[in-house]
């Protein structure tokens, strides 16, 4: 039974709330999105209690940002198409990570590093990353990018969006080049998971007060440890599988889904 609704964001966001217990979320979250599958409309549906979260784990590639950066790398070496292919299947969860990013990664050979350089003014942050972070610091939360991705653009991106910390693979570099090789251990999909149970354990934090948000396969595991697992804008395997999912919005969506009014927010 619908209790009432309050606008978080005149127009934009609201939160409609229902009565009594025993609620099946997951059937009532079907039929919400398939009410409004012709309709530009995000829905999350979640219990009230717990919404603020108290750890933000990010995805950075087409998450955080609008690219994917080894297929960017890829474009320096006239191999953007052939690269780009094997990134969508694996971020479709059609070939093994690990394979594919060292398979990727060994075509980026000879790279230089003022080449990486000139290449970061070509990320792109996706609209309302900075008020995500900075809104969640502002209120207490610890907050940290954790990528698949290089920590030659994690670090700049994280300092970018104001992230406590980031976590990412290392690119070997030899006379100021790629050399083609990871450094390993190579951070995937487990590693993704790992790193949030230990950032939430480190804080004696619960499982229903950690967020999580990604794109691609390698954030599922992430995604189902955290309290709220979001997919955002994903891949259709990562869509269906994920208990949230934003389609339409933009990342401010994850602070109303918290509860935040838009006069709330960080710039």
């Amino acid at each position: 039974m619908d209790a009432g609704r309050d606008w978080l964001a005149e127009d934009l966001a609201v939160d409609a709330f229902l009565s009594g217990a025993g609620h099946d979320l997951a059937d009532l979250r079907v039929r919400l999105q398939a009410a409004v599958a012709d309709d530009p409309i995000d829905v999350i549906v979640q219990p009230t209690m717990g919404r603020r979260k108290s750890l933000l784990v990010a995805d950075m590639d087409s998450t955080m940002i609008g690219q994917e950066c080894v297929d960017e790398l890829a474009d320096l070496v006239g191999l953007r198409e052939h690269v780009a292919t094997i990134t969508e299947r694996a971020m479709r969860g059609e070939v093994d990570f690990e394979s594919a990013l060292k398979e990727r990664v060994a075509l980026l050979a000879g790279v230089t590093l003022a080449q990486i350089e000139t290449l970061l003014t070509r990320i792109t942050l996706t609209a309302g990353g900075r008020q995500l972070v900075h809104t969640m610091r502002a209120n207490g939360a610890h907050t940290a990018l954790v990528s698949g991705g290089f920590t030659q653009f994690t670090e700049p991106v994280a300092a970018r969006l104001g992230f406590h910390e980031t976590r990412a693979n290392l690119l070997e570099i030899a006379d100021g080049a790629l050399t083609g090789a990871v450094v390993a251990p190579v951070l995937g999909r487990e590693a993704k998971r790992a790193a949030l149970v230990e950032l939430r354990d480190v804080r004696g934090l619960p499982r229903d007060a950690t967020l999580a948000i990604g794109d691609g396969a390698n954030d599922l595991d992430m995604l189902r440890e955290a309290g709220l697992g979001v997919a955002f804008h994903a891949k259709p395997k990562v869509a269906q599988a994920a208990d949230a999912r934003i389609e339409h919005a933009d990342l401010t969506a994850l602070l109303y889904a918290q509860g935040y009014r838009r006069e709330e927010f960080v710039e």
